[in-house]
């Protein structure tokens, strides 16, 4: 057995180890990524093989945190893709505006930069009260930075820039304050969102969901784990309600496909179709 071939076994058994150990399971994420980012993570943590690495990661749940923040994907920015939040503006918020209530899910919500812009769209479309936000992650740190709502201060100008291109047309710098390098967003803008830590692998779904962003999450995915997710997803989106991914994500080959379609062209946002049942159920007449 050659060198690549024991690092890809200790691979495979320190993903099991930390499932059954700690629950956070990565077994179907995608291979490549996955061992790029623990190669990147054994690099800068001291251990000389993840045999040696392996003993620490079970015994240590700091060890294995630091792990996980290494693994997992954090990186966002507020309105990345403007297209897509204009497109959002015009197509969905009219739809939520239709609730008494309305209840969204951003999964894999990271640092909480799509949270932030959500809830700005939602404050300016008159819905902040309306509406209530789910925002989860697998990796508890990422989550409590995205709870304190503050960024680089230098990011300020790239998120100003796609806040405009997206239809913002307040000041930008209106919704956050600068504190020594840091830009501390209004803290009203969280007050209707739940944080809460979910693994997308294994966890169940939320109920009767009129809105689901995830985006830029799947492309780190198997295609088995894909499917299972777009049918938890399936499973807990209302009828008429939208489902949101990312640009290099689709819904064209998968299982839910033949009753989503999507609202306009490239955007990743698709709306669930009523069935003739389904119709036939809010109708209160026979299918």
């Amino acid at each position: 057995m050659n060198e690549q071939q024991i690092v890809a076994l200790e691979i495979d058994m320190l993903v099991s180890a930390i499932r059954q150990a700690h629950g956070y399971d990565f077994s179907e994420y995608a291979q490549a990524s996955l061992t790029r980012r623990l190669m990147a993570w054994l690099a800068k943590s001291g251990y000389g093989s993840f045999g040696t690495a392996m003993s620490a990661v079970l015994r240590d749940a700091a060890v294995c945190r630091a792990l996980v923040e290494d693994v997992t994907v954090n990186v966002s920015d507020m309105f990345r893709d403007p297209v897509f939040f204009r497109t959002l503006r015009a197509e969905v918020v009219p739809h939520l505006r239709t609730y008494p209530h309305a209840k969204i899910w951003v999964a894999g919500c990271a640092g909480g930069e799509e949270v932030l812009s959500l809830a700005i769209i939602l404050r300016e479309e008159g819905l902040d009260e309306q509406c209530r936000i789910y925002a989860t992650d697998l990796n508890e740190a990422v989550l409590e930075r995205a709870r304190q709502g503050m960024f680089d201060l230098r990011e300020m100008q790239r998120y100003t820039r796609n806040y405009q291109q997206s239809g913002g047309t307040a000041a930008f710098s209106d919704y956050y304050v600068a504190r020594y390098g840091r830009a501390l967003f209004d803290p009203g803008l969280l007050r209707n969102v739940v944080f809460a830590a979910h693994n997308l692998a294994t966890d169940a779904d939320f109920s009767e969901m009129q809105l689901i962003l995830c985006r830029n999450v799947m492309i780190y995915f198997k295609p088995s784990l894909k499917e299972r997710l777009l049918s938890l997803f399936d499973g807990c989106l209302t009828p008429g309600g939208f489902l949101c991914l990312g640009t290099k994500e689709t819904l064209d080959q998968r299982g839910i496909s033949p009753h989503y379609k999507e609202v306009a062209p490239q955007t990743r946002i698709y709306r669930k179709e009523y069935t003739r049942n389904m119709r036939a159920a809010v109708m209160g007449v026979a299918p």
